[in-house]
């Protein structure tokens, strides 16, 4: 099956928003805290079972898949046909939009690409309460007798998911963007992506 810009928004869009839905469920089955069991000396916290940690793990995943392919669609030389990236940077808007969703070079994550900035501020809010889930249920053990059996801060799931929703629409308006400048550059120079000797028109990507 060939790509096409529709699949791919259709791949950024439905990623984005499985993302979004499992951080949701995420966010509600979280407990609110766990049960205090005094034993000898020590304090024993008896956590409920849930789905939060492996509901966290994969709103990351689609995420991570979100802004992967977001990226990817942007340069992809549909039908054998690109355009210079530069072509693409003429645009005021999508100039905007694509700083929004990705790092600057100048950040020193420019080999990667993938950590954009509301990547990674929802990868992040994601992250945090997964991880210190994880901690809880594993050093339920305390020796202090006022110990509580706290879980991971409320909301940061829920936050993290809308993050990644809104990076999947950013990645969207500029796949738009990228469509139009596509447009626009074949329309003024005339090339229909195949060289004077039949050869595409690639960029270096």
């Amino acid at each position: 099956m060939a790509v096409t810009m529709r699949l791919m928004s259709l791949i950024v869009a439905s990623c984005g928003i499985v993302s979004f839905v499992f951080g949701v469920i995420a966010e509600n089955k979280k407990p609110a805290s766990g049960t205090k069991i005094l034993g000898k000396d020590v304090v024993i916290c008896k956590y409920p079972s849930d789905p939060t940690v492996v509901l966290g793990y994969l709103s990351l995943g689609f995420l991570i898949v979100t802004t992967v392919a977001g990226y990817l669609s942007l340069f992809y030389p549909y039908k054998g046909k690109s355009i210079p990236q530069g072509t693409l940077f003429r645009s005021g808007s999508f100039a905007v939009f694509f700083n929004i969703a990705v790092l600057d070079e100048r950040t020193g994550f420019a080999p990667f690409h993938i950590a954009g900035f509301t990547t990674g501020l929802a990868a992040a809010l994601l992250l945090w309460p997964v991880i210190t889930e994880q901690i809880h249920q594993a050093r339920n053990v305390h020796h202090n007798l006022n110990a509580s059996c706290p879980t991971a801060k409320t909301g940061l799931l829920g936050g993290g998911a809308f993050l990644s929703l809104d990076s999947s629409l950013f990645w969207l308006v500029c796949l738009m963007l990228a469509d139009n400048a596509r447009e626009d550059y074949f329309d003024e120079t005339g090339k229909d992506g195949v060289g004077e000797q039949g050869q595409v028109f690639i960029d270096e990507f």
